[in-house]
This record gives C-alpha cells, sequence and structure tokens, in this order.
C-alpha cells in the first residue's frame, strides 16, 4: 500500500509489522520520532516489550538479555547514541545476538551537531555487525524486514543505516507490504541457544589467549558468508514486493568510463545526474554499496576494474585516507581502475547535484584527492 508519512514514521510502522518481541530505546535526534511511533505501537498492543531506559549502553544492554532469553529485539539510535553503545556492539556480535537497530546516521562530536554524516556507523565497522545503507526511505522500509531475516538465520547482529534528517525527516511516497505478507516472509523467531533454566548454556564466557582468536576468526568467515543470506533475503524480498536487493546497486555502468560510488542517499542525487549527463552523451555511471559489511569486494570489481573511479565519502579518518575510498582502492588493486577519493558533506553539508556534476568533470583528469564542499555556503558565511 502507498503512504505518504515522514521516514520515521514509516519506519516504525514496517518494524513493528516484522513482530518485534522486546523494543529497548534511548531518545536522541534524528530518531526521536522513530523512537516515539515505536512507544505508540507499544501502547497499542503491537509491541508486546518495550523498555525505556536511561542510556543508549542500558538499551542495547537491555536488548541483549532479552535476545539471549529468546525474543526478536530491535532499537534505535544515531550519532553520539551509537558511540556510547561501542562497547554492547562488540559484545553483542560476539555472543552472536542477531539484534536489529535502525541508526539515523548523525554527525558526531565536537563541536555540536545534529546533522547528517556517516562518521558514526563507519566509525563501528569493525564491530562485527552486518552494515546496510539505504539511498531513499523505501530502501530503508524494505530493508528492516530483510535485517531480521538475515540476523536470524547468520546469528550475527544487523544495522541498517539511513541519513538522519534527509531521510528520517523527509515525506515521501512509500510502499508498505501488507503485514499478512510480512509475517508470511519473516518466519516466528527461535534463538538456537536461549537462556533456559531447565536446559543451561553459557553466553559470553570468558576466553583465555589460546581459544579468544579461534572465536574471532569464527565471526570473521561467518560475517564474509553472510553476503549469501542477504542476496537470499533481497530475492525472497522481490518475490512478496516486486522490489529485489543485492550487495550493490549499479546503474549505468556497463558502458561508463567514469563512475561514482558512494553510501546513503547522496547516491540518489548521483543517480540523477547520471541521467542528466547521460542526456549530453557522456558516458558516466554510479554504483551505490549498499551492503558495506560484509564488504562487497567481488562484485566492485566485477563493475569496477578498468574504469575512472570516484569514490564519496561523508566520513573521514582523521589522520589516514577516507574509509570507503581506502577500502575501493583494496578491492581494486591491480584491476587498472583510476581511484578518485572525494571526501566532505560533514555535519549536514549538502552534497548538491552541481557539485557531483564537478566531480565527474574532475575524473577525467585523472585521480585526484579532495574534499567536497571545501567552502562554506555563502548564507553561512554571512551569519
Amino acid at each position: 500500500m502507498l503512504k505518504t508519512k515522514s521516514g520515521a514514521r514509516v519506519m516504525g510502522e514496517m518494524a513493528a509489522q516484522c513482530k518485534i518481541g522486546v523494543c529497548a530505546c534511548y531518545p536522541i535526534t534524528p530518531t526521536t520520532a522513530l523512537t516515539n511511533e515505536l512507544n505508540k505501537y507499544y501502547a497499542d498492543g503491537k509491541i508486546p516489550e518495550y523498555i525505556t531506559v536511561e542510556s543508549e549502553f542500558a538499551a542495547l544492554s537491555a536488548l541483549q538479555g532479552a535476545s539471549a532469553a529468546g525474543s526478536r529485539t530491535f532499537s534505535t539510535t544515531g550519532g553520539q547514541g551509537l558511540l556510547l553503545m561501542h562497547e554492547v556492539l562488540f559484545a553483542t556480535a560476539g555472543m552472536r545476538l542477531p539484534v536489529v537497530m535502525l541508526v539515523g546516521n548523525r554527525a558526531v562530536s565536537s563541536p555540536l551537531n545534529i546533522w547528517n554524516d556517516e562518521q558514526d556507523t563507519i566509525s563501528q565497522r569493525d564491530s562485527g555487525w552486518i552494515q546496510i545503507y539505504c539511498k531513499n526511505n523505501q530502501e530503508a522500509v524494505d530493508a528492516l524486514p530483510q535485517a531480521f531475516y538475515v540476523a536470524e538465520k547468520t546469528l550475527i547482529p544487523v544495522m541498517v543505516c539511513v541519513d538522519g534528517h534527509y531521510l528520517t525527516h523527509s515525506v515521501q511516497q512509500v510502499d508498505v507490504v501488507d503485514e499478512k505478507k510480512v509475517h508470511a516472509y519473516l518466519p516466528d523467531y527461535k534463538y538456537p541457544m536461549k537462556l533456559d533454566p531447565e536446559n543451561p548454556v553459557s553466553l559470553g564466557v570468558y576466553a583465555n589467549p589460546t581459544h579468544y582468536q579461534d572465536f574471532r576468526m569464527d565471526l570473521v568467515k561467518d560475517v564474509l558468508d553472510s553476503k549469501k543470506v542477504l542476496v537470499e533475503a533481497g530475492e525472497k524480498w522481490g518475490k512478496v514486493s516486486g522490489r529485489s536487493y543485492g550487495l550493490i546497486n549499479e546503474y549505468k555502468t556497463k558502458d561508463a568510463d567514469r563512475i561514482i560510488v558512494g553510501l546513503g542517499s547522496v547516491m540518489d542525487n548521483v543517480f540523477t545526474v547520471v541521467d542528466e549527463l547521460r542526456e549530453k552523451g557522456e558516458k558516466v555511471g554510479a554504483l551505490h554499496i549498499r551492503v558495506y559489511r560484509p564488504f562487497p569486494m567481488e562484485e566492485l570489481a566485477k563493475f569496477l576494474k578498468g574504469k575512472k573511479v570516484g569514490v564519496i565519502d561523508r566520513a573521514i579518518s582523521i589522520g589516514g585516507e577516507a574509509p570507503l575510498y581506502l577500502e575501493v582502492l583494496g578491492a581494486l588493486n591491480g584491476l587498472g581502475a583510476e581511484i578518485s577519493s572525494f571526501y566532505g558533506g560533514l555535519g549536514g553539508r549538502g552534497v548538491r547535484r552541481d557539485h557531483i556534476k564537478e566531480l565527474f568533470e574532475k575524473m577525467k583528469k585523472g585521480p585526484v584527492k579532495e574534499w567536497i564542499t571545501k567552502e562554506p555556503p555563502k548564507a553561512a558565511m554571512k551569519g
């Protein structure tokens, strides 16, 4: 059914349709409205348990216990809230608890900023969670049931990452799949190692140097192997909704000589610019990395080898190379690609279509590394 709602409201509706057993949240911009929606669904009886906690650290800690006891669990946060969960993110993945969390991407302090970039989730990329990045609200709504499907098949937690404000607060027309179809797609949750006094098990045990590395190696292998389940989940969702998903979204790359790669909502602008430049005879394309963890190295190589590639990062690695650029560079090593690094759009500074046209133009001259939108907008300078 087509519905016109803000991102937060429609994401809350879909989350409730996924038969969540326990939800625990601490409100933080830009996902406060989603927290309110989830609380409303709890009050209406659609979510059995909603825990109001004193912090984001406590929210994820509560979900650890609920997930270990056998409940399907969900939370939402962003920015500093995600960073406060840092320790518990690693523990949740290490304990193989299939928690799902929607993150409204937000800049991190200091200085304080509530607007969008992707420094928060990129900083948690090594915590052991699968990460899905959505470029519009339709993709975000469709990603939620897929996230539960993947988490529960792999026993790996999943983050669904959406750009704060750009998506959480924007009002778009979204097709929301009927609840009965969602339930048919997403079977009842049965955690195979749940805490049970009649059948005791241990979770989060102590591991000495003899064994610790083996646990981490198992998690590394299983996150990499989760690609198959991610593809399976996307294909099955396509049969339910008519919209199939994979690890990447490639757009007009086959005959393109220049291709821009990136995460999140900025790629909707890039796709639009590709169409505009194609009308002028320029052979350009775009590739949206939908799944960042596990990183789709083979898929990128297939579409980008021998091309001029520009990587947009809306996160920075202070003192090092831009993070997405560095991983694309590794994936294309020895494949004849010329790779440019464009980083910026931090703290909500827009990456407009005219900026993207400039990036495509700069790629003609060979590999470059530079800030996008280096100068502040004129209105900000006047202020």
